[in-house]
């Protein structure tokens, strides 16, 4: 009950000392726009965190319910050995599909680096064998021991070491998302200090005269603290609704089968409600760093 008699009157607040606090100039205006910026660009960077981690299950799953086998043989031997690797893998638990790609499939695999001229049937290229896992997969060691004892000139390739420096790389772009909230968070601290600091300046001459008839430094500071923190909280849920409308909007990649961070760019289900917790957070911020000038700023003008 306390916490919510708190609450009301801080939101209440006090008409004569809110007499010091400027209703209006460029204190108020940085105060609300600065809020309202850094809440926009922390819905975006609060996106692209979230939407980093969705990349790195992506990609992790992907990759690891896939695999290449890779045969290199002589020409003469190389369709016996691709169909006697077909049927290892068809008595392979966990293995759900396994397909023998074509010229014409590799001949598209190698397009991107050679060019669509590429004469892949007289060249000594591996045939390459398409695996896909099912449930929780096959035991790769053991499908490794099969295929060197009845297909020498088969390898496997799980895709691990493609599958880490991509998981990696999604993760560093969601740790620089956090990183990036933090900053804003910073930011926002710094430009609410500015603006506090010279309002307190600018009221100099009213706040003498407040000491004067009997009212004490906390009660001065209450006044500023108020009315700095209501003015960020409401920047911040403008700029919160702003950075939501936006990223609704924006374009999405074609298909749900989503690669790219920016095509899959965005919130989902329950990860909106993050979005929620924007603007209390520079409301506290700016509560936290308006009453730390206000403390500093009234020591000086004791």
């Amino acid at each position: 009950m306390r916490a919510l008699h708190a609450a009301l009157a801080f939101l209440i607040g006090d008409p004569q000392a809110d007499r010091m606090v400027p209703p209006a100039g460029f204190t108020v205006t940085l105060t609300v726009f600065t809020s309202a910026a850094m809440a926009f660009l922390a819905v975006f960077a609060l996106a692209l965190s979230l939407a980093s981690g969705r990349l790195a299950e992506r990609w992790g799953d992907d990759l690891a319910k896939s695999a290449t086998i890779r045969i290199s043989a002589p020409a003469d031997q190389i369709e016996d050995q691709t169909r006697a690797a077909l049927r290892v893998l068809e008595t392979t638990p966990g293995v759900a599909e396994a397909r023998a790609l074509s010229d014409e499939d590799q001949r598209v695999l190698l397009e991107p680096w050679f060019g669509p001229d590429l004469p892949v049937d007289q060249l000594p290229i591996p045939r390459l064998i398409e695996v896909i896992a099912e449930g929780d997969g096959y035991d790769a060691t053991g499908l490794r021991l099969r295929l060197q004892a009845e297909v020498p000139g088969a390898v496997l390739d799980d895709h691990a070491a493609w599958r880490r420096p991509l998981v990696e790389a999604a993760g560093r772009l969601r740790a620089l998302g956090w990183l990036a909230i933090l900053l804003i968070g910073g930011a926002t601290g710094a430009m609410i200090t500015l603006a506090a600091n010279a309002a307190l300046a600018a009221n100099a001459q009213v706040i003498a005269v407040m000491r004067l008839v009997g009212a004490r430094d906390n009660y001065i500071a209450g006044a500023f603290v108020r009315r700095f923190t209501l003015r960020a909280a409401a920047g911040a849920l403008g700029g919160t609704v702003l950075g939501v409308l936006t990223l609704v909007i924006l374009p999405r990649g074609g298909g749900d089968d989503e690669t790219g961070v920016l095509t899959g760019l965005g919130l989902s289900g329950l990860q909106w409600g993050w979005t929620l917790v924007i603007p209390p957070l520079a409301a506290a911020v700016a509560f936290l760093a308006t009453r730390a000038a206000a403390r500093r700023s009234l020591q000086r003008l004791s």
